[in-house]
């Protein structure tokens, strides 16, 4: 029979994804994990595998719990308030990350992606989820009135998804609330257009 483990496992993800996520993938080793979870190498590598594995769920832990749980508490308000709330939310969340940490999606996209096919995916897919919800959100808007129909759902989805990108990058180096909010502004304002300006 195995023995029951020894330790918070939740807990020990936690602290890998901190150590992932202010310090990337690359930069981290398993020693920084052993020092930053107090399990000795054998206890780490039995309960979670090598460091690939333990990156990954440490990534799919921040998704859960970042993402898609922002997601599902402005997907229960009102089409038009989820947009702003969303976007609300990411730029007090960018400018209170003392430590620069970024979100550990777009690190990991940056870092990882580009070299390794089933992070591309899995990152690839939460974007999409992202997308998903602002074109959600738009067309519902839309349908009841609070958003303009100047561009389609699918376009206004994806211009959000590119400030949503930009924002968090630019918040790495020039976490400035007037730099936040003046990228994120011009792109709520186009809510606000009636479909008569969209061929101006």
């Amino acid at each position: 029979m195995a023995r029951p483990r020894e330790f918070d496992e939740e807990a020990v993800l936690d602290a890998a994804l901190q150590r992932f996520w202010s310090h990337g993938y690359e930069a981290t080793s398993v020693r920084d994990l052993i020092a930053r979870t107090g399990l000795t190498a054998a206890s780490l590598y039995n309960a979670f595998g090598d460091k690939r594995s333990l990156y990954e769920k440490s990534l799919s832990r921040y998704v859960g719990g970042s993402v898609d749980e922002r997601i599902r508490r402005c997907s229960a308000l009102p089409a038009r308030e989820a947009l702003r709330a969303f976007f609300a939310e990411i730029v007090e969340r960018s400018l209170g990350d003392r430590d620069h940490k970024g979100c550990m999606v777009v690190n990991a996209a940056l870092e990882v992606a580009p070299h390794d096919a089933e992070f591309r995916k899995a990152i690839a897919a939460t974007l999409v989820r992202i997308e998903t919800f602002f074109r959600d959100r738009v067309a519902a808007g839309q349908a009841d009135g609070t958003i303009g129909r100047a561009l389609p759902p699918e376009a206004l989805a994806r211009h959000f998804l590119g400030v949503l990108m930009g924002v968090r990058v630019l918040a790495r180096a020039r976490p400035e609330r007037a730099l936040l909010e003046g990228v994120v502004a011009p792109a709520l304002a186009l809510l606000d257009m009636p479909a008569r300006e969209a061929g101006a």
